[in-house]
């Protein structure tokens, strides 16, 4: 089983390496390829580096059994403030060799757990429209509670959201 723990610094790199190899395996064909081209690692690694040094959201990582990270998210308050959910989670991705395998499910656990510790009862995530990913979250109990359309690089793309109302029950977060 994978363990689930507090992103360090030093995991910025291969947490942009995450991000970018799930961005261009999940969105191709989804948002424009100059955009998925000049994904860079090494200026993504930069913006986590800050984001976990500054501590203000939650960004943890899931680690096999070789130490490796293979996935990491991040959540923290709601950004819309409109939102009747209080907990957002921001990102959601595992390497895709490690897709399906329970990964997902243990970071979305820990995220959970990290969204009632800071005092969150509800959770929503936005997850574009046409990514085949966006299953995963119906079936770790999501119920999709909204969508709109949000121009991104020039394209309107289709968002869904997700939520959980009460987090604090057994089903939200516990692993399933």
């Amino acid at each position: 089983m994978d363990t689930i723990r507090p992103a360090r610094p030093s995991d910025a790199p291969v947490i942009a390496d995450i991000y970018v190899e799930t961005w261009r395996t999940s969105y191709a064909g989804i948002v424009p390829d100059y955009v998925l081209i000049e994904l860079s690692p090494a200026r993504i690694a930069i913006s986590w580096r800050r984001a976990i040094e500054r501590g203000h959201d939650t960004i943890l990582v899931a680690v096999d059994d070789t130490h490796c990270v293979i996935g990491f998210g991040s959540a923290g308050p709601n950004r819309d403030k409109t939102s009747r959910f209080d907990g957002e989670v921001y990102t959601l991705y595992v390497r895709p060799d490690f897709q399906n395998r329970g990964t997902g499910r243990h970071l979305l656990h820990g995220l959970f757990q990290a969204i009632v510790e800071r005092g969150y009862r509800h959770c929503e995530l936005w997850v574009l429209a046409a990514n085949p990913s966006r299953f995963f979250y119906h079936a770790v109990g999501g119920t999709k509670c909204g969508e709109k359309y949000e121009r991104i690089w020039g394209v309107d793309v289709l968002e869904l959201a997700y939520g959980w109302q009460d987090i604090y029950a057994p089903e939200g977060i516990q692993s399933r």
